[in-house]
C-alpha cells in the first residue's frame, strides 16, 4: 500500500471497533429473532418500512434488519452470516469497498446491505462481472429476499426491453455492469416515457469491484449505429442531381453555402426517385440525403473544395490549400460527394450514445463494492469514485504458505520447471491451479502436461458458466486446472470438490437433466426431470465422496496455486494467490518467472540484462532458478510503473468524458423533461421571436434599406416554412425599419403556426411538438458526438504548439455545444412550420398522432430510410393537403448546413460565436462566416 493510502486509512482500527460494537447488538437480537415464525419474520419488512416512514433512519434499523436477514438466510440457504460478514455489510451500507479474502462469502454479504437499502422502496442494483454469476446470485440470494417479502429482478444480455421493466421495478436487481450502463444509454434514446426501463440510481453494490471499476474502466460504453450507411440511397440521389436547374428546381446562396429545393424541384426529384413524399420519412434521413446531394452537386467543387486521389475523396483546406488527411465531412456530406464522384461510398458507424463506466457509476446516490483485492488501488478508488477501502479481517486466519519467486533465465526453462513441479504435486494428490497471463501461455503449458500424461482442464475465460463449474471442482484430489488469471472469479474452490456440482454430474450419468422442468413444452411429463428423491440421493453420494477427498487434499497440503508469470498489476497476482487458503484451509502459492517475461523485459530496465549476462558468464544451468532481492524489487517497481501508466490512461479517458458528461446530463435532462410532459409548444412564440430577431439583425443591419439583403431574408423564410408567398420587399416598401420587418416576419410565422394548431388541436399539437423536439435533440446530439470524436482524434497534436490538448478540447467542446443548442430550436421551428396537414389515414384513431418509430425497435439504427418509410401511417400520407383535411404527420425540414470540421491552422478556429468576424465585415462571427457552423 502506498504512503497516501496508509495515511488515509489511519482511522480504520477505530472504524472496525465501531462495527464490532454493532455486531454485538446484532448477536444480542439473535435469540429474539430466531424465535419468530416464518410469517412473523417476513412481516418484519413491512414493519421496517413503516418505521422508516415514521422517521427512523436506516442506521437506526440496521442492527435488527441485519439480524432478520441472517435468520432468513439460515432458514432458506442454510448459511449463517459470520460476524466478519456483518462487518462487511456495514461497510457496504456506508458506501465503502469491503476488501474480503476469497472464500469469505462476499455474495452473502451483499444481501445485508441490499435488504437494508431496499427498505425505503428505492432501487438496489447488485452488479457482477458476467451473466452467469448474475443469474446464479439472483437465484441463490433471491431466496432470502423473497422469503422476507421483497422482489428480485435479473437483467441479462439480449433480454426484451419489456421484460426488463419488471426486473428494474423489483426491490433488488442483479445484472452486469455493461447491461446496466447500456440500459441507461438506451433509456435516453426512447421516444415514449413508458419505454424507459430503469427507475433511477439509488444504491449499488459492485461485486469484484476492482475488475469492473478498474480493469474494465479503460473502455467506454458506446452504442453505435450506421448513422449514414445507406450507400445505395446516396447514389440514387446523386444520379438525379445533374438534371436540376438553378432558379427553377433550386435556389442557392454560394457565399453562405446554403441551398434549397423549390416546390417544383422537389416534385421533380420525387418523381425521378419514385418516392411519394421525401418529407414523410419520420427519421428525417431522406430529407438529409436530398440536402447533402444538392450541396455536393452544386456547392462543393472538385479540385477546389476537395480532390479525388486513388479513388478517395479528400478535403482541401480552403485557407491553406492543403489536403486534410483523414478528415471527413459529417452528416452524410462526404458520402454524398463520393456518390457524385462515383467512387466507393465509405460507410461509417456513428456514435449514438456513449458514457464511461466511471461516469455511469458516479450516477448512483450511494456506491459500494466488494472484492478480495482492492487495497493496492485504494488511491484510485478514493480519487475517482470517492470510495474508501476497508480491509475486513478474515473469519479464520490465513495459513497459506506464499513461497518466494523462482526466476529462470529463459522462458523454456521456466515452463519445463512448472510442468515438473505440477507432475510432482499431481502424483502426491495435491490439486493444482495454474494461472497464466495469456491464452498462448495456457496452450503451451497444456502441451507440456500432455507430454507427461497429466490429465488437466484448460480455461481461458471464454465460457463463463462452464469455467465456473470447472473451477468449482479445481479442489478435488489430484485435479490440475490451467486458467487465465481472471477465469472463474466469483466461484469458490472447495477442497475435495463442490458436492452440489458433483451431484448434478451424478444425475447426468443416470440419464437426468438437472435443469429440466417437470413438464416438457407440450405439457407432458418430462422424462429428463430428476425427482426429488433422485436429487437427494445424488447429493448424499456427492457429499460423502467430497468429504473423503477433502481429508485427502488436506493431508496433501491443500490447493497449490502456481503463477507462470507476474501480471502487470500486483492486484491480479494477489487474486491468484487468494484462490488458495480460504476459510483457514492449508495451501501454497509459488510464482515461476523468467528474465524473458514481457514485464521483466519491458519495464525492468537494464537490470535484467545484467543478471542474465551474469548467469551466462557463470555457466549457470538454465534449469537452476535464482532468488535475489534485487530481482524481486525490480519486479515490484516494474508493476508499480505499469499500474501508474494504466491509472493515467483511465484518468485521461475520464477527463475527456467529464467534458462531455455535463453536456450529456443537460441533453438527457431536457429529453426526460419532455418525456415526462414538458410543454414545448408553449415556447413557440418566444422561439419565433428569437429566430426572427437574429436573422433580421443579420440581413437588415444596414442603415439604408436599399442595402438590406432581402433576397437572403426571403430565402430564410422559404426555408423555414416551405412557402414562397412572403415578400420582404412589400413589407419594406410600407415601412423600412428593422423593427417593422421583425414584426412582419414574426407575425407571418406565428400565423402559419396558429393555423396548424387550430387544425390539429392544442393537445395533439403539444404531443407532436414533443415528438419533433425529441427527434431534433437526438439528431443534433448524434452529430455532436461525431464531431467530438473527430476533435478528440486529432486534439493531441495541439501539444506540439505548446497548448494543453485537454484545455483545447474543453474550449472547442463548449463552443460546439453552444452551436448545437443555438441551432436546435431553429431546426425545431422549421420542422413544425413546414408541417403539412393531410387527411387522417384509415385505421388511425381520431386525435392520434403517429409517433416516429422508437429507435430501439430498429436496433438503434437511423440509417434505413426505405425501412423507415414502411413504419407508420404518417409515412404513407400524401404530401399535398386536401381541402379541409385534419390530422397531419410531421414533415422534417432539410438538415442544417454541414458543420465544418475546424483545422488547427484555420483563422476561424478559435473565434467565439459572439466575437467580431475576422473577415472585417463588422458582423458577429455567428452571423457571418460562422453562420453555417
Amino acid at each position: 500500500m502506498g504512503f497516501l493510502s496508509k495515511l488515509l486509512t489511519v482511522g480504520e482500527g477505530k472504524q472496525l471497533k465501531r462495527y464490532q460494537a454493532i455486531v454485538e447488538k446484532i448477536n444480542g437480537l439473535e435469540p429474539q429473532i430466531s424465535a419468530l415464525s416464518d410469517a412473523e419474520l417476513a412481516a418484519k419488512t413491512e414493519e421496517f418500512r413503516q418505521r422508516y416512514a415514521n422517521g427512523e433512519t436506516l442506521d437506526d434499523l440496521l442492527p435488527e434488519a441485519f439480524a432478520v436477514v441472517r435468520e432468513a438466510s439460515v432458514r432458506t440457504t442454510g448459511l449463517r452470516h459470520f460476524d466478519v460478514q456483518l462487518i462487511g455489510g456495514m461497510a457496504l451500507h456506508e458506501g465503502q469497498i469491503a476488501e474480503m479474502k476469497t472464500g469469505e462469502g462476499k455474495t452473502l454479504v451483499s444481501t445485508l446491505a441490499g435488504y437494508l437499502n431496499a427498505i425505503p422502496g428505492n432501487n438496489v442494483h447488485i452488479v457482477t462481472v458476467n451473466d452467469y454469476l448474475a443469474r446464479r446470485d439472483c437465484e441463490s440470494m433471491g431466496r432470502i429476499y423473497r422469503f422476507l417479502g421483497m422482489t428480485t429482478g435479473l437483467i441479462q444480455n439480449g433480454m426484451n426491453p419489456k421484460d426488463k421493466i419488471p426486473a428494474y421495478r423489483a426491490d433488488v436487481t442483479y445484472g452486469t455492469n455493461s447491461e446496466f450502463g447500456f440500459d441507461y444509454l438506451r433509456d435516453n434514446m426512447v421516444t415514449r416515457a413508458g419505454n424507459r426501463v430503469q427507475r433511477g440510481h439509488s444504491f449499488c453494490v459492485v461485486d469484484e469491484v476492482d475488475s469492473i471499476l478498474i480493469d474494465e474502466a479503460r473502455t467506454p460504453l458506446i452504442i453505435s449505429g450506421a448513422g449514414t450507411q445507406a450507400a445505395d440511397t446516396y447514389k440514387r440521389f446523386a444520379r438525379v442531381m445533374p438534371g436540376l436547374k438553378e432558379g427553377k428546381d433550386f435556389d442557392m446562396d454560394e457565399a453562405k453555402k446554403t441551398i434549397n429545393a423549390t416546390e417544383s424541384g422537389l416534385e421533380k426529384i420525387e418523381a425521378m426517385l419514385g418516392i411519394d413524399n421525401i418529407y414523410a420519412d419520420p427519421s428525417g434521413q431522406l430529407a438529409n440525403h436530398l440536402q447533402q446531394a444538392l450541396k455536393a452537386q452544386f456547392l462543393f467543387h472538385r479540385d477546389v473544395d476537395y480532390v479525388v486521389v486513388d479513388g478517395e475523396v479528400k478535403i482541401v483546406d480552403e485557407f491553406t490549400g492543403r489536403i486534410m488527411e483523414g478528415r471527413r465531412w459529417s452528416e452524410g456530406l462526404h458520402q454524398a460527394v463520393e456518390a457524385k464522384e462515383h467512387v466507393l461510398v465509405r460507410e461509417e458507424n456513428q456514435t449514438l450514445a456513449t458514457i464511461t463506466l466511471q461516469n455511469y457509476f458516479r450516477l448512483y446516490d450511494k456506491l459500494s463494492g466488494m472484492t478480495g483485492t482492492a487495497m493496492t488501488e485504494d488511491a484510485e478508488f478514493r480519487q475517482i469514485y470517492k470510495l474508501p477501502v476497508v480491509a475486513i479481517p478474515p473469519n479464520k486466519p490465513v495459513i497459506r504458505v506464499d513461497e518466494n519467486d523462482l526466476i529462470y533465465r529463459t522462458i523454456d526453462a521456466k515452463f519445463n520447471a512448472v510442468a515438473d513441479f505440477v507432475a510432482e504435486r499431481h502424483a502426491a494428490g495435491q490439486p493444482c491451479l495454474i494461472g497464466t497471463v495469456s491464452i498462448e501461455s495456457s496452450e503451451r503449458l497444456s502441451r507440456l502436461l500432455n507430454k507427461r500424461g497429466i490429465k488437466h482442464e484448460t480455461l481461458n475465460a471464454k465460457n463463463h458458466e462452464r469455467e465456473a463449474l470447472i473451477v468449482a471442482q479445481a479442489g478435488r484430489s489430484g485435479a490440475v486446472t490451467i486458467a487465465t488469471n481472471m477465469a472463474g472469479r466469483g466461484t469458490d474452490i472447495l477442497l475435495g470438490g463442490n458436492p452440489e456440482v458433483m451431484a448434478d454430474e451424478i444425475l447426468r450419468v443416470r440419464g437426468f437433466d438437472p435443469a429440466a422442468a417437470l413438464l416438457d413444452e407440450e405439457g407432458n411429463p418430462n422424462p429428463l426431470f430428476a425427482p426429488k428423491e433422485e436429487r437427494a440421493r445424488a447429493l448424499a453420494e456427492a457429499r460423502e465422496s467430497c468429504a473423503i477427498e477433502h481429508d485427502q487434499v488436506i493431508a496433501a497440503g491443500g490447493l497449490c496455486v502456481i503463477g507462470t508469470e507476474r501480471h502487470e498489476s500486483r492486484r491480479i497476482d494477489n487474486q491468484l494467490r487468494g484462490r488458495s487458503g480460504r476459510q483457514g484451509d492449508p495451501g501454497r502459492s509459488q510464482f515461476y518467472l523468467s528474465l524473458e517475461d514481457d514485464l521483466m523485459r519491458l519495464f525492468s530496465g537494464n537490470k535484467m540484462e545484467s543478471i542474465g549476462a551474469m548467469m551466462q558468464k557463470t555457466n549457470m544451468p538454465d534449469d537452476m532458478p535464482i532468488q535475489a532481492s534485487m530481482v524481486s524489487k525490480s519486479i515490484e517497481n516494474a508493476q508499480r510503473t505499469v499500474e501508474q501508466m494504466h491509472f493515467a490512461a483511465r484518468k485521461n479517458v475520464l477527463e475527456y468524458d467529464d467534458v462531455m458528461n455535463l453536456q450529456r446530463k443537460a441533453i438527457y435532462e431536457e429529453r426526460n423533461a419532455i418525456l415526462d410532459g414538458k410543454d414545448i409548444s408553449a415556447r413557440i412564440p418566444e422561439l419565433i421571436g428569437d429566430a426572427v430577431y437574429d436573422v433580421v439583425a443579420d440581413d437588415c443591419a444596414e442603415e439604408d434599406a436599399q442595402d438590406w439583403d432581402l433576397k437572403a431574408l426571403d430565402l430564410w423564410v422559404a426555408n423555414m416554412t416551405g412557402r414562397t408567398d412572403f415578400s420582404s420587399r412589400e413589407v419594406a416598401a410600407k415601412e423600412d425599419s428593422p423593427e417593422a420587418m421583425t414584426n412582419a416576419v414574426s407575425g407571418y410565422l406565428q400565423e402559419l403556426y396558429n393555423q396548424k394548431e387550430q387544425q390539429l388541436g392544442p393537445e395533439m399539437t403539444k404531443n407532436l411538438a414533443a415528438q419533433v423536439m425529441l427527434r431534433i435533440i437526438d439528431t443534433r446530439w448524434m452529430a455532436h458526438l461525431q464531431e467530438m470524436d473527430y476533435l478528440k482524434t486529432g486534439i493531441g497534436l495541439r501539444a506540439f504548439g505548446q497548448r494543453d490538448p485537454l484545455v483545447e478540447y474543453k474550449n472547442e467542446a463548449y463552443e460546439a455545444f453552444q452551436g448545437l443548442t443555438a441551432t436546435m430550436y431553429d431546426d425545431f421551428l422549421r420542422t413544425l412550420l413546414r408541417l403539412e396537414i393531410a387527411a387522417k389515414p384509415q385505421g388511425t384513431p381520431g386525435g392520434a398522432i403517429p409517433e416516429h418509430p422508437d429507435p430501439l425497435a430498429r436496433k438503434v439504427s437511423y440509417s434505413a430510410p426505405e425501412q423507415a418509410l414502411e413504419g407508420s401511417a404518417a409515412s404513407r400520407a400524401a404530401r399535398p393537403a386536401p381541402a379541409g383535411a385534419a390530422g397531419a404527420p410531421p414533415k422534417p425540414a432539410p438538415a442544417k448546413p454541414q458543420t465544418y470540421q475546424k483545422d488547427a491552422d484555420d483563422p476561424y478556429a478559435n473565434v467565439g460565436r459572439n466575437d467580431p468576424c475576422p473577415c472585417g465585415s463588422g458582423k458577429k462571427f455567428k452571423k457571418c462566416h460562422g453562420r453555417d457552423l
